[in-house]
């Protein structure tokens, strides 16, 4: 690649990785603003997160055209390569965070007028905390190329799947005390489901950002069980 081609292709690429850092920040708050419409039924909050997801889904729309503009006209190779790549994929686990976020209000409004149980609120508002806190690890760690940080996102998501367990206990308990029915406890038991999703796309982009340093193409844990059951050993890297 000529000098000139890569100066403009480095520009381009910075252009394509600031807006993945200002989508993580519109998601993030999305998600904080859902929890707080979910805790204090506010409906005209809900509605405002569901309008801001459109603005979340034009950038993603304009990132993704970038990106396919990069890859088709400036052919990278090598790192460059990996870093476009593992943009791409960034792009739709944030998305897909943001659109998690809508879910959790639109539960709220299936549920507007049925008191939370103390406990049960307690653990959503935790929940909500983390699965933000994880979204911010795995963007600090693609904005700094940091496989290391992003290889712990992995077990760093241990903390949000202890409080879906906690949050299902204090629903259980919630119910057989009378406090929470039946159908609110569906609705809340998805969106306890939606906040621990959000630490699984946390996770995902943690996996790219160990592509993007290391070259490794993380095993997709199916490939791996298909491997054990068929007694295959597997491959040692390249060096």
């Amino acid at each position: 690649m000529p000098d000139e081609m890569r100066k403009t292709f480095h520009k381009d690429l910075d252009d394509v990785r600031r807006d993945l850092v200002r989508m993580s920040v519109m998601a993030t708050e999305m998600m904080t603003l859902a929890a707080e419409a979910l805790l204090g039924g506010d409906l005209a909050l809900c509605q405002a997160i569901i309008d801001d997801d459109d603005e979340v889904d034009v950038l993603c729309s304009s990132i993704d055209e970038r990106c396919f503009r990069l890859l088709a006209l400036q052919s990278p190779m090598a790192a460059d390569l990996r870093i476009l790549a593992a943009s791409m994929r960034v792009n739709s686990d944030l998305e897909r965070s943001a659109d998690l976020a809508v879910n959790i209000v639109k539960g709220a409004r299936r549920i507007y007028g049925q008191e939370i149980p103390p406990r049960v609120r307690g653990v959503i508002s935790l929940m909500s905390d983390e699965a933000v806190r994880m979204i911010r690890l795995a963007m600090e760690a693609y904005i700094e190329v940091n496989g290391a940080l992003g290889a712990a996102l992995h077990d760093i998501d241990d903390r949000l799947d202890q409080l879906q367990v906690q949050f299902v206990e204090a629903m259980f308990e919630a119910h057989g005390a009378q406090a929470l029915p039946l159908q609110p406890a569906i609705q809340l038991a998805l969106i306890a489901r939606y906040f621990e999703r959000i630490g699984d796309h946390a996770v995902n982009i943690g996996e790219r950002v160990s592509f993007m340093a290391s070259g490794d193409q993380p095993e997709h844990p199916g490939a791996a069980r298909l491997r054990a059951r068929r007694g295959e050993v597997q491959p040692t890297p390249a060096s």
